[in-house]
Formats: C-alpha cells, structure tokens, sequence
C-alpha cells in the first residue's frame, strides 16, 4: 500500500543516511559487534552529521526540526540494512525528550552544544536488578545535603544501553519516601555526571542481540551530585517518565515494523537464488505463501504505525494508544521475522546472513520499553476492565 506519510525533505534525509550506512557502517559493522559497542568517535560523525541535534534548538547546535519523522527515517533505514547505530536510539530518542521539556535554560546552554556534537553521549537510568517495569519500586535514593548544595546518590542500576560509554546518565531515584496513597510520589531525575567519585560502571552485560549497543550494571557510592544537576522538580519523575513512555512505544512499533520490512526484503532475495531440489525455493508454493501471509502482516502493522506517527505529530498519541502499536508491531514482527528466518533454512541461522541478527535483534522488543504484558493490562484497562 502507498504511504504518505514522508514529504520530499523526508526522502532526501533518507538518502543521506542510506549513503552513510553503505560508506561508514556496513563495511565496520561485523567488527563493532565484536567489540559489544561502537567505537566512542562514531558518536562524533553523527555529530557531523547533524542526526545527534535534528530536535534540538538552533540556539543550542541543532537544527530546531520540531517533528518525529525523520527520527523514523533512521530507523528505517538501519533497519533496512540491518545494522544500528549503537546507542543512539537512548541518546536522541529517550534522553533528549527529557532534557527539552524538563531542563532550565542554564542546564540546555551547559549540555545540549556537547549533545548535539556527540562529545557528550548519554544514557538512562531507570531498571533496578529487582524492578523492572514497576518504577515505582525503584529502590535508588538520594538525600539533599545539610546546606543544600548538592544530593548524595546510593543505589544500583541494571540493562543500562549505553551505559558503558555515556558522560551523562538521568538516573531516577528516590528522594523521598513512597506513600500509602501513591507509591510513585517521591521519585526525581538527577543527571550524573559519569566522572564522579563513587560512580562505578560494573559489567558491560552480553546480549543475545542488539550487541552494538553497550549495555551495563551501574553503581552509585555516596555520588555527590550539585543541586542544580536535578532535571525538573522534585519528587515529579514519575509523571516525567509517564509522558515520554508513548514515544518510546511508538518508536519500538517503528522499529519493529521497519525490521519486519526488511526481512521480508532478504527472505525474497534468498528464496530467489537459493534452489532446492533443482528448482529455486521460491518457485514452491508453500514459499510463495509464506511471504504473501507476511507482507499483508507487514502491511496492517505498518498502516497502524503510520497512523500512530501522525497522532504523535498532532500531540494526539494517547498511553494506550501507544501501548497498542508497541504490542501488535512487537509481537508481530517475531512472527514474521521467524518464519523468513525459516525460508532461508540452516543458514538463517548463521549469523553471516542478517536475517539472523533481525532475529535476535528483533526479540528484546517484547521486553523493553515495558513488557508486551503491562501493554496489555494498558490496553485492558483503556477499555474498562
């Protein structure tokens, strides 16, 4: 089906990353995954770039684009060549949010310039080894000094992407007790600088994918941590957090949906030269079937995504909304990224072949951003129940 959902600045934007992705990032990418991370220098050529800023201010660096879309290009278009940009998605498309909507005009001059460049990378933290998806469980204090000049930080953090790597993390903690009323009072946003004593990057975790994207445990010592680092107001993190959620939702349905498309693209081109029993495997009816049932799953996942992008454009994209494009584009792509794996036969398993790092790559989608199981009690309760 016909998309209209990009204008021609948007497909132009897309050429550009496509070029970049074919000159700078599939030639490296197998070495990078080796490694478990990007090298820190990459993070300065999307500086250069200009995809680090494409949200952010001009006053600040940016270019003072105030849409999603092209956010989503990008997403496209290393989910076409199934490759990522290491931690990025964090840096831009969960860290920023915060930073424009909640950050004083001091706190944007002292850190969006070293944000937009890539000389400032940054990450967030929220997972705690014993919660997850309930925030409100968080167990990371920090208490105000007897002068007030600055928070002293004590806790543990888990499943930070970035984390090995970033300058700068938002850490949500607890500066205040919970209350019988409302166990999500007393949470707030502390932006850490990664160089204080007492701060401690621990493992850099292994993942079965996404394995260009550092992942790490992080501890905190008695962090002090100035005043004026706290990113809103205090004990409002909760409500923070709630309103970014449905863009961090909607970009995995993108994410998701776009991996999808793009196994699809290598199944055909397999089933094409592969041949089987002297005939090429796409010759056989069952192959034939396959992909169609595919492409018309790609193609309800992709119309609703696209429906949910405008709605996030006009400020309309509501939680549950978000928590239903996040569970049906998840789940999904699982089911037709596995079943293009299956045409490729035993070499969809080798990861030589990207069908294979689709797959693992695609999985974590169900589990972050909010298990596919909290989207549905969302969803259950949008509708009354």
């Amino acid at each position: 089906m016909q998309r209209n959902v990009f204008n021609q600045e948007h497909e132009d934007f897309r050429r550009v990353i496509r070029d970049f992705i074919e000159s700078e990032v599939s030639p490296n990418f197998t070495e990078w995954e080796r490694e478990g991370m990007v090298p820190r220098d990459f993070y300065r050529q999307l500086g250069k770039l200009g995809v680090l800023g494409m949200t952010v201010p001009e006053s600040y660096g940016g270019a003072g684009e105030t849409g999603f879309k092209y956010q989503v290009v990008l997403v496209e278009e290393t989910a076409r060549a199934a490759v990522s940009f290491g931690a990025y998605g964090v840096h831009t498309g969960l860290v920023l949010p915060y930073l424009l909507a909640y950050g004083t005009e001091e706190q944007k001059q002292r850190w969006l310039p070293g944000f937009v460049s890539g000389d400032m990378m940054t990450a967030i933290a929220m997972t705690e080894p014993g919660t997850g998806s309930d925030l409100a469980g968080i167990r990371t204090n920090a208490r105000l000094s007897e002068d007030g000049t600055h928070y002293i930080l004590n806790g543990a953090k888990t499943f930070i992407t970035g984390g090995v790597q970033a300058d700068r993390v938002l850490v949500v903690c607890r500066t205040s007790p919970a209350t019988e009323e409302n166990r999500r009072a007393g949470l707030s946003i502390l932006v850490v600088d990664a160089t204080s004593e007492g701060y401690k990057v621990g493992r850099k975790l292994e993942k079965i994918g996404l394995r260009t994207s550092d992942t790490a445990e992080l501890s905190f010592t008695d962090v002090k941590v100035p005043a004026e680092d706290m990113l809103g107001d205090e004990g409002a993190a909760f409500g923070y957090l709630a309103n970014n959620l449905p863009q961090e939702r909607l970009m995995i349905a993108v994410g998701t949906t776009a991996a999808a498309a793009s196994a699809i693209t290598f199944a055909c081109d397999y089933v094409r030269d592969r041949k089987v029993f002297g005939q090429p495997v796409a010759d056989f009816q069952n192959t034939k079937f396959v992909i169609a049932e595919c492409i018309a799953k790609l193609e309800a996942a992709q119309a609703m995504v696209d429906k949910a992008i405008e709605l996030h454009e006009t400020g309309d994209l509501s939680v549950a909304d978000a928590a239903k494009a996040k569970l049906f584009c998840s789940e999904n792509a699982g089911e037709i990224i596995d079943k293009c794996l299956q045409l490729h036969g035993g070499y969809g398993y080798m990861l030589e072949y990207p069908i294979a790092r689709l797959y693992t790559d695609t999985r974590v989608s169900r589990i972050y951003g909010g298990t596919n199981e909290v989207m549905k009690t969302i969803i259950a309760k949008s509708a009354g129940f």
